[in-house]
Order: C-alpha cells, then sequence, then structure tokens
C-alpha cells in the first residue's frame, strides 16, 4: 500500500523526494539472494557462481544478472536462470527461511526524514510482490509514496524508476535524492540527473560509489538526515 498525499500538502511548498533501495540498503538479504541463485544454477545443471560474484550483481534485473555471472548463456538460458531463481526464492519463503533484517536505524531515519517534510520512495530490483512482503514483514505499508520495482520500469540503471518516482510524488530533479548500495543505484540517479547518496554496509564499494558518482558515501543511517540537509543547502 502507497501512502496517500493529501492535496494540501502541495500547496506552495518545495517537494522533496527521498528515494531509498531495497536491497542492500534498507534490508540485508544477501544470504537468501546468494542460495537462491546458487540454487537456480543448480536447478540448470551450471556450477554456481561464488557468493562474492552473486553480490556484485544484486541489483540488477535477473535476466542481466544470469548473463554477467555466465556471459556464455543465450537469452533463453538466462531466462531459465531467472526463472529458477525466482522458484528457489519463493521456496525459501514458503519455508520461513527468509530472515533479511532491517539495517539498524532505518526506521528512526524514515520518522527524522517525514518530520523534515521529506516524501518518501523506494526503486529496486526485486518485483513488486516481493517488496510488497518485505514492507509488510517490516511494518513499513503506507510510509512510501511510490514504489518502484522491476516491473514497473526497466532495470537499474536506466533512470525509468526513479522518472516515475519523481513524477509519482511531484518532486523536481533538484530535490530528489537516492539513497543505495551499489553503482547501479548510483548510475541510475546519474541517468536521471538526482543527487545520489551511497551506504557504505551494501554489496558495493565505498571508493566504487565514489568513483561512480555518489555525492556522499555513508557509514550508517544516522549520516543521511545531515547530509541530505548539507547537499539540498548546496545546490541553493
Amino acid at each position: 500500500m502507497q501512502r496517500h498525499i493529501p492535496l494540501s500538502y502541495y500547496g506552495s511548498m518545495e517537494i522533496k523526494l527521498a528515494v531509498f533501495d531495497c536491497d542492500g540498503t534498507i534490508v540485508d538479504s544477501q544470504g537468501s539472494i546468494v542460495r537462491s541463485m546458487q540454487a537456480a544454477f543448480r536447478a540448470c545443471a551450471m556450477a554456481p557462481p561464488s557468493p562474492r560474484d552473486i553480490r556484485r550483481v544484486v541489483g540488477l534485473p535477473l535476466v542481466t544478472a544470469a548473463h554477467v555471472l555466465a556471459p556464455d548463456l543465450d537469452q533463453s538460458g538466462a531466462e531459465r536462470i531467472a526463472e529458477a531463481y525466482r522458484d528457489a526464492f519463493s521456496g525459501l519463503r514458503r519455508n520461513g527461511m527468509i530472515d533479511d533484517p532491517l539495517f539498524p536505524g532505518f526506521k528512526a531515519t524514515l520518522e527524522a526524514l517525514e518530520g523534515a517534510g521529506w516524501l518518501l520512495g523506494i526503486a529496486t530490483g526485486k518485483g513488486r510482490r516481493g517488496l510488497d512482503l518485505t514492507l509488510d514483514k517490516h511494518g513499513l505499508n503506507g510510509r512510501f509514496v511510490t514504489l518502484q520495482t522491476a516491473d514497473s520500469a526497466p532495470g537499474k540503471p536506466d533512470p525509468g524508476m526513479l522518472l516515475n518516482a519523481m513524477a509519482d510524488a511531484g518532486a523536481d530533479r533538484v530535490n530528489t535524492v537516492m539513497i543505495g548500495d551499489t553503482t547501479f543505484d548510483v548510475e541510475m540517479s546519474n541517468n536521471a540527473g538526482v543527487l545520489a547518496i551511497g551506504v557504505a554496509w551494501g554489496y558495493h564499494e565505498t571508493d566504487e560509489l565514489s568513483a561512480a558518482g555518489a555525492r556522499r558515501v555513508i557509514a550508517g543511517f544516522d549520516e543521511l538526515v545531515p547530509s541530505l540537509n548539507d547537499l539540498m543547502e548546496a545546490t541553493r
């Protein structure tokens, strides 16, 4: 369920939009992702990739990730891997084997952002059903004005999800920030013309995020609001 925005919100105030990635930024999902991807390769009679290689492709569309992990695959082979991944992940969920805890400080950060007048969104490579289940598990339904997934736009680093998010919220590029843990998030931000803040606890290294164009890389969610304030002030 997306958050309803009363018309009075739009009055004369400036719309500020903070868009979060999900896996590796909001939730620590690497265990379930690695298990599912390795199971998918085994189901297709292929040697499973290493956990490190799998972490490197988190955030990409599944078919694209399969091509990166196994460059010799043709399109149909990559699609089989993607479907086997979905089956494996669904099996983990049915058997209660997915934990995917929130990273520390996330809920408090949402409250601080809302208190400072920010609207909130998500742009993730997850499918909508998977995202809805994650939000429901952590009691986050209704906190976001826009939920962009692999079902609503092309995958990262295409700017489509961020363009959709800004349209949903009524925000412009100058007042929109993307927060994510991978270079794919930063590249999507670059392509959409919005600022990017990287997080240091996810799947790509801090120096990679900075090199890709992240304006800040934060070590904890407690650094996010001050970083946003500084960046917004610098654009004035």
